[in-house]
């Protein structure tokens, strides 16, 4: 996923279309984990991260249009 200097350059609206989406996919890496049909688990991980990269750089960006 993108890293934090690039997801500054990106709208709130956006941020929050791309937490949507991740939110999607964490959901579906934990139920292929729970069924034991994920090969890496690393990804569930990765999900999760990229989930809170995003809400901080979305929460930064609400705090500075204040």
């Amino acid at each position: 996923m993108a890293k934090a200097q690039d997801l500054k350059t990106l709208s709130v609206d956006q941020l929050d279309d791309e937490l949507v989406k991740l939110k999607k996919q964490q959901f579906n890496l934990r139920f292929q984990k729970a069924t034991g049909q994920l090969e890496n688990t690393a990804q569930v991980r990765q999900a999760r991260r990229d989930i809170a990269r995003i809400r901080t750089v979305a929460s930064a960006k609400r705090a500075e249009a204040k």
